[in-house]
């Protein structure tokens, strides 16, 4: 009888974990730049004192959807999109490099070149990028190369500066944080790429499908019950069988 309970009880706690997988792409079906988790489940053995009898229901997060999100004009002078395969390389908060493809940048009042998230862009040194102040004009090319005017500075004055560093690692050496960033699963710096191609004054959606998640969530929900009905048969089983029990 135990094992129809162990299965049951395994497969509805690893069944909640997959709808909080799910419920987070929901929630980032708007943010930009955002890599929907998957996820799937296979049964494992679970080893112990005695005979390995039992099998449990697991959850795991295999990867990411690597497919581009649509690509929205927004005329924004410091907002980028990246243009196919590639990333941006930023400083997480711990300090290490790591990956995304969150274009929507601000230069800080020290005049550090940032996300809007406060994560400082690197440029191909692995650098934080410092840009002069006052500017009147900032441009970024499609190389990553940036260019800039300071006021006061004739209209056809400025020159070019860092240059943002773009990445282009292979999809199945990369992994994603808890943080939402990418990074390489050897914990190795990827070197720069001159491949990458960003489009100026453009931001990439989330290629997260709500109604496929919408989908998906229905479904887990409708398994979570199946599963608590057969916690629940199996213990009534048990109940007959103790009856049976006595009156023998």
């Amino acid at each position: 009888m135990d094992h129809l309970l162990y299965i049951a009880m395994s497969g509805a706690k690893e069944n909640m974990h997959s709808v909080a997988l799910r419920a987070n792409n929901l929630a980032n079906a708007n943010t930009t730049g955002f890599r929907a988790d998957l996820e799937q489940a296979r049964s494992m053995q679970a080893f112990g004192e005695g005979l390995p009898t039992r099998v449990f229901a697991m959850a795991e997060r295999p990867g990411q959807n690597f497919a581009a999100g649509p690509i929205q004009t927004t005329g924004r002078e410091l907002d980028v999109a990246v243009a196919g395969d590639g990333w941006l390389a930023v400083e997480s908060k711990d300090g290490s490099e790591a990956y995304t493809r969150f274009g929507s940048l601000r230069v800080s009042p020290e005049g550090l070149l940032q996300t809007n998230t406060g994560l400082n862009v690197l440029d191909d040194g692995g650098a934080p990028i410092f840009l002069p102040l006052p500017l009147e004009k900032l441009e970024i090319n499609k190389d990553g190369t940036i260019f800039a005017r300071l006021e006061g500075e004739p209209a056809n004055g400025g020159e070019e500066l860092q240059r943002i560093k773009t990445v282009n690692p292979a999809l199945d050496e990369i992994e994603k944080g808890l943080d939402g960033l990418f990074r390489r699963k050897d914990g190795a710096v990827e070197a720069p790429s001159a491949e990458v191609e960003l489009i100026a004054g453009a931001l990439e959606g989330s290629n997260v499908n709500p109604i496929a998640e919408m989908t998906h969530l229905i479904d887990l929900q409708r398994r979570f019950e199946t599963q608590l009905k057969m916690m629940s048969h199996a213990e009534e089983n048990d109940k007959a069988h103790a009856q049976l029990l006595r009156m023998s």
